[in-house]
């Protein structure tokens, strides 16, 4: 392997007694600049990157040595700590000092951003983790564990964890929703003694699938992500322990710094390492080029340099295919991320005692792994469903001002009201907080962010924050003079009203923009003898609910463009882009103390009306939180817990996918935030508050979505949740491929969503069927049989079966299993037969090209084209793309099942067991391959949208054809 040399020019000087330092190196997000530290120097270098020679900027604040760097996500802000013990952000690449955001008692060794840049972790010789909100500077947690100095954290990229290791070589693995240890895992690490210059450091892969840990082998040791359960190792020429490693921006390549001063790097899917570079003194700390091909290193003696073209030429460029995050939703666990930083303990790391977070650990939400048998699977779901999440109890008496009366009837407490009959709830603003003197309260809190209000001497300051400070703008605070007392806000902007007040009592309305191209773009209604009692926002438009029974519309500029009178008193509202829902009172509570509530969602944009009915609410409950989630759906959550969401089913209908009695404490209440698709944004509060307080900033909670199962005869209710939801996700795709059918486009991605989310719910399907077997539930597992898409997890699910000996369900699958496949070799000759002006060169059992592909589709049923009975043929050609590459996939079912069948001394749920492992490892494989899939889809435009008009079928996977 040729030898290249790595040029290091002086960056800071070596301590004056020759001793080394540990020097920390960064690059900014647009590799513009590098910026240099020593613990030796006080000062900061932020060298220019294309113009090496010339003078860095110095940055002169600390006292003593700098001994971590940090930059900020978006680079605009750089953290540094110290051997003085504090903590300080500038501005970047200006350099001008900020403030001071936090001390410990003894030196401080590593710093590191959250994803959004508004959660600072902070680590060091007082063994305690700092998570310091970046936002005002405020202690969000600290977290403690470990034993020795921190010297390396990592935020999980997903948002979910962080990672810490100390000097005695202890990993523990935190989770940010409660600062609760789930993994702590002493010994891995090298224990690097008292130097200073010598730290043990972890790294999360850009996918944060893996946590790579320096080993104790001279290796580098990968880890899983929800397990932590060793994968693999790196081990190569290093003949002494590692102390720095990082990941290439793509994951695919990494490099290792070793005490015995070679760098390393590796290309972790092959676990071989594919460059070398030697040193005259010890790398102690690189970074990957966010823009190119290079590592900049630095090391103990304070020399720097890049190394260019680090990976060779022949190979995948380390910037090429960066993963895409799941969380990197524009509004949802962008949310979670900001709530990292939720306050839950003040002051230095040494004020806490036994309250802190100690060595315990706690269960956590594993997912299901490949490798995992079915008794594991099974154990592992029912265990986790709801112990991680705090549980919610009974709602007391709150301190809410005009609802104190109608919350005394809340959650149980029937039998103790003081009168007979429940009142019309009252109109209340989702997200806003009751009036409390002398406190901030909240106008408005959502999934996008806050507006809260104080009032002091007659006069109220109100404050606009944006959870993802990196992508909301900056919105500066406001004196309110007219006292408003309700609020909404999105992405362009937010309104605000008040009650009817004053000598001419006289509501006020005003919409406030974020951003115009006019300098006067602030506008405000007032209303004489109308009080305001909901406002709504959304694209373009304002509407206030008043006490006439008036809905006002409004342009964002201004204009008064609809009056529409409503059925009833207004309860809430809320808007999503051109929609606004909107609840009112249909009639007066029925004899059982039941509100009986209307919703409507109206297309403001269009001018009509989408839906209409009646709004469901637990008997003896009140509506609580109205909204849309992050994908639009229409939601509802009330006083006894339940959420309900909105759905096409059976011609639309409400369905429960929460209920608090299975989460609930005696001391807890919910309040809500949001929601996604598979997850409930909330604030947990103590009793008997029922909403939470400004100050701290409140703790955002995220639970689980899940259907209010009966118990079932399997005892696999998580199971039964799994395929009730991932149908669910399915039908509502298949809805949105249908809409766009209808307009003659054809998404990618949502193709690739639906076809993944089937390959899991085959999946889970098998293992029901399995846990159907165990409990002789046959005629189940017949039922679950015809459920499955793929014609290779039918014969997966016959292997099965016969390796349990049962005969005669295996004999009733094959019956189904040919039936389909007749039905399909039917439906390709009618597909065939009915299109005669389609291309001829397409034909069924045809290699696809990729212009011919959207010729093999038919138009969904709603065109009345021929509806096909073929549930596998285009799902054929999807799982040749996972057998071109995974090439045995078929010999590795055969031979798992075929071992089951050699077990003559194991029981029956051993053998499901392992027959569910090996399918399931099968199945996996269609997942991991949709690549192939997609890269045949050439005619599309940006966005991933085909504009020719697809002759595809909605689902491609129908089951109709199945008995």
């Amino acid at each position: 392997m040729k030898i290249r040399s790595v040029k290091l020019r002086e960056a800071h000087k070596a301590a004056s007694n020759g001793k080394p330092s540990f020097c920390s190196v960064l690059w900014d997000q647009q590799a513009h600049h590098i910026v240099t530290a020593s613990s030796s120097e006080s000062a900061i270098s932020i060298h220019d990157s294309l113009l090496p020679s010339t003078t860095p900027k110095i940055i002169h604040h600390h006292r003593e040595g700098v001994t971590a760097l940090a930059l900020s996500p978006n680079s605009t802000c750089l953290a540094s700590g110290s051997m003085d013990r504090s903590v300080k952000l500038y501005k970047f690449p200006g350099g001008e000092f900020e403030t001071n955001i936090t001390r410990f008692t003894l030196p401080i060794r590593i710093l590191g951003f959250n994803k959004s840049g508004s959660l600072l972790a902070a680590g060091g010789d007082d063994d305690g983790i700092k998570l310091v909100n970046t936002v005002d500077g405020s202690i969000a947690r600290v977290l403690k564990g470990h034993k020795g100095a921190v010297t390396g954290l990592a935020f999980d990229p997903n948002s979910e964890y962080l990672a810490s290791v100390d000097s005695i070589g202890t990993v523990i693995i935190w989770e940010l929703q409660s600062g609760s240890i789930i993994h702590n895992l002493k010994g891995l690490a090298p224990n690097t003694g008292s130097d200073p210059s010598v730290m043990n450091v972890l790294g999360w892969s850009p996918d944060g699938e893996t946590l790579a840990v320096p080993g104790l082998r001279n290796d580098v040791v990968m880890y899983d992500r929800d397990t932590a359960e060793k994968l693999f190792s790196l081990r190569g020429d290093h003949t002494q322990p590692i102390c720095f490693l990082s990941w290439s921006p793509n994951g695919k390549y990494m490099a290792t710094s070793s005490l015995d001063r070679q760098i390393l790097i590796w290309d972790v899917d092959q676990k071989l390492d594919i460059d070398r570079q030697k040193f005259d003194e010890r790398i102690c700390c690189m970074a990957w080029k966010p823009i190119g091909n290079a590592l900049a290193v630095i090391d103990v003696m304070g020399k720097y340099g890049v190394w260019e073209s680090v990976v060779p030429s022949s190979m995948k460029p380390p910037t090429e295919d960066i993963p895409k995050l799941q969380s990197r939703n524009s509004n949802g666990l962008l949310l979670f991320d900001e709530e990292d930083e939720e306050p839950s303990a003040h002051g230095n790391s040494s004020d806490l005692g036994e309250d802190s977070y100690h060595e315990s650990e706690i269960p956590t939400r594993k997912r299901l792994r490949k490798h995992s048998t079915n008794d594991e699977i099974l154990d592992e779901a029912d265990s986790e469903d709801f112990s991680l999440f705090p549980k919610l109890d009974s709602r007391k008496t709150s301190h809410r001002v005009k609802r104190d009366k109608l919350d005394n009837i809340d959650e149980g407490d029937i039998g103790k009201a003081t009168y007979s009959r429940l009142k019309q709830q009252e109109a209340f603003q989702p997200g806003a907080t009751p009036l409390q003197p002398g406190k901030k309260r909240f106008l408005c809190y959502n999934m996008l962010g806050s507006i809260t209000t104080f009032e002091h001497d007659g006069y109220s300051h109100i404050e606009i924050d944006f959870h993802d400070t990196g992508s909301g703008p900056r919105v500066p605070s406001m004196n309110d003079h007219f006292g408003f007392t309700m609020a909404a806000l999105d992405e362009n902007g937010s309104v605000f009203a008040n009650p009817c007040k004053g000598e001419k009592n006289m509501s006020t309305l005003m919409y406030r923009p974020f951003g115009s191209w006019a300098n006067n773009s602030e506008w405000s209604m007032r209303f004489d003898g109308e009080e305001v009692k909901v406002v709504a926002i959304g694209n373009r438009w304002v509407a206030a609910f008043t006490s006439l029974n008036y809905l006002r519309i409004f342009t964002d500029g201004g204009l008064q463009k609809h009056i529409l009178s409503l059925d009833g008193p207004v309860v809430t509202a809320s808007g999503f882009k051109d929609e606004v829902a909107f609840v009112t009172h249909s009639s007066t509570c029925l004899p059982s103390n039941d509100q009986v509530l209307e919703f409507r969602i109206l297309n403001i944009s269009n001018g009509t009306q989408l839906l209409r009915g009646r709004l469901p609410l637990t008997p003896g409950s009140h509506l609580t939180w109205f909204g849309f989630s992050e994908e639009g759906k229409l939601s509802s959550y009330d006083s006894k817990g339940v959420l309900r969401v909105f759905t096409n089913q059976y011609g639309g209908s409400w369905v429960p996918l929460f209920s608090a009695n299975k989460e609930r404490k005696s001391d807890e209440n919910y309040w809500v935030a949001g929601l996604n698709a598979n997850k409930l944004f909330c604030v947990i509060c103590k009793n008997p508050d029922s909403y939470p307080q400004v100050t701290p900033k409140p703790v955002l909670t995220l639970l689980n979505l899940s259907f209010p199962l009966a118990l079932s005869d399997l005892g696999a209710e998580s199971l039964e949740n799994e395929f009730m939801m991932n149908d669910m996700h399915l039908k509502q795709i298949h809805g949105r491929m249908e809409e766009m059918a209808l307009r003659g486009l054809y998404d990618n991605e949502l193709d690739d969503e639906a076809f993944s989310i089937e390959a899991a719910q085959d999946r889970c399907i098998l293992r029901l069927i399995a846990s159907c077997c165990n409990g002789d539930k046959l005629v189940r597992a017949t039922e679950l049989v015809k459920l499955l898409s793929l014609e290779k997890s039918v014969k997966g699910a016959i292997k099965l079966v016969t390796a349990l000996k049962l005969p005669n369900l295996a004999e009733r699958f094959n019956a189904i299993l040919e039936e389909r496949l007749l039905n399909e070799t039917k439906g390709t000759v009618e597909t065939t037969l009915s299109r005669p002006n389609c291309n001829e060169s397409v034909l069924p059992n045809a290699p696809t090209s990729p212009k011919a592909k959207t010729s093999e589709f038919t138009l969904p049923s709603t065109l009345k084209a021929p509806i096909l009975s073929a549930p596998l043929f285009t799902k054929k050609q999807k799982s040749e793309g996972a057998k071109f590459e995974s090439g045995k996939t078929e010999d590795k079912q055969t031979s798992g099942v075929n071992e089951i069948s050699k077990m003559h001394n194991t029981n029956v749920a051993d053998a499901a067991t392992k027959a569910v492992v090996s399918l399931s490892k099968v199945d996996s494989n269609l997942e991991t391959n949709q690549h192939f899939k997609s890269s045949n889809n050439q005619n599309v435009k940006p966005g991933g949208v085909n504009q020719v008009p697809s002759n595809r079928p909605v689902n491609p996977f129908l089951k109709s054809s199945i008995k």
